[in-house]
């Protein structure tokens, strides 16, 4: 398996009200097959897809979905950023978790969960610039632009 995330699907109770929240955060929408809604990012994708729907694609109950210890992650170019995007957050409805705040490894994060609970960490890291095209590593890129 090669070493990449290609989609990342997140299981929506309402998919009208959690499109409107990534809409509201100024995402673009792509043209999908109904009952299906995706943004093209980076690299990859975020598809919205009904939580029955997931659930009967695997032949799971949706109670067996279960609730996913992860975070979604947003990495920007500046520390104002964080506060900017975590206020367009709220402002569309998500619960701030932890506003945003400088973290002892030098960075500045906040946290952020969207109407369906998906959590999402917007973070600042100095030590990792984005590249100019907005693609982050861990490691930065310095003179190695692969990936």
């Amino acid at each position: 398996m090669e070493q990449r995330i290609s989609l990342i699907t997140l299981a929506v109770d309402d998919m009208d009200r959690a499109a409107a929240f990534y809409d509201a955060l100024g995402w673009r929408r792509e043209q999908t097959p109904d009952g299906m809604v995706v943004y093209d990012l980076l690299g990859q994708s975020l598809g919205l897809y009904p939580k029955e729907n997931l659930a009967r694609d695997m032949g799971l109950d949706p109670s067996e979905l279960g609730h996913g210890a992860m975070t979604l992650a947003c990495n920007t170019r500046s520390k104002e950023q964080v506060a900017q995007i975590c206020a367009a957050a709220k402002s569309a409805g998500a619960r701030v978790l932890k506003e945003p705040h400088d973290v002892f490894w030098g960075g500045h994060i906040a946290y952020f969960a969207d109407p369906d609970g998906h959590i999402w960490e917007i973070a600042f890291n100095p030590f990792a610039p984005l590249r100019d095209d907005g693609a982050f590593r861990w490691a930065g890129y310095g003179d190695d632009e692969s990936f």
